[in-house]
């Protein structure tokens, strides 16, 4: 028996708590588990343990596994890597999120490839909120127009907000980069818009992210094990 099913329950477990902690109903928040770099057969014992939702970084890695999970037809595919032009199709027409929009250009792809027989594709714009050039993101003081710009695209429906702080083991830092997350939802929504959606958390601070209000937390390690990049 796999180790799977039981780091999912674990994770489960730490959601609960944190949702406890923070006075929130454990059902307000998603586990999105990040199957990068794990074969379908890791899916599949993760899908047998209750798991629906999962997150892809690497267009190339992830069609195979999505084309042989095809008969799953409940699961839904996240895309949460960087969003080049050149792979904005393929995520377009097999993917159900994309959380990394970082420029209106690409959204503008993404919303020319959606096919017109599926629903639209829920996308997430990703915000910078560390600062560091090293990261992806649009910055702060960007994000209010991109995100106006890409919610009057057709095809595409706006749902929320992306963030990958920088890793710190300061508690209090990691919750005020979740939080200029949330404060910026909350204006967002206040200038007309309705985002639901806070995609922020991983492995190692879910518990930070879910007391600053968010609606997805992305988990791979704390799941899957250490990432197979052989």
């Amino acid at each position: 028996m796999t180790t799977i099913p039981s780091n999912l329950q674990a994770v489960k477990q730490r959601i609960a708590a944190a949702c406890s902690a923070a006075g929130r109903d454990a059902a307000t928040v998603t586990l999105l588990a990040v199957s990068k770099t794990w074969p379908a057969a890791a899916v599949r014992d993760a899908v047998a343990a209750g798991q629906r939702a999962f997150g892809e970084s690497y267009v190339q890695e992830a069609l195979p596994k999505l084309a042989e999970l095809a008969q799953m037809t409940d699961l839904a595919w996240h895309f949460i890597g960087p969003l080049q032009s050149n792979k904005t199709r393929p995520v377009a027409e097999h993917f159900a999120w994309a959380h990394s929009v970082e420029r209106l250009k690409i959204a503008e792809r993404l919303a020319a490839q959606r096919p017109a027989g599926l629903p639209p594709l829920n996308v997430c714009v990703q915000v910078n909120v560390s600062g560091e050039a090293s990261k992806s993101g649009c910055a702060l003081a960007e994000a209010p127009a991109l995100c106006h710009a890409v919610a009057a695209l057709p095809q595409l429906r706006l749902r929320g907000l992306m963030a990958i702080p920088e890793p710190t083991e300061d508690s209090a830092l990691a919750r005020r980069r979740f939080a200029s997350l949330r404060i910026l939802r909350d204006a967002l929504n206040a200038d007309g818009l309705a985002l639901d959606t806070l995609s922020m958390g991983m492995s190692h601070d879910l518990e930070d992210a879910i007391m600053e209000g968010a609606t997805i937390v992305r988990v791979g390690t704390a799941i899957f094990g250490e990432r197979n990049t052989t």
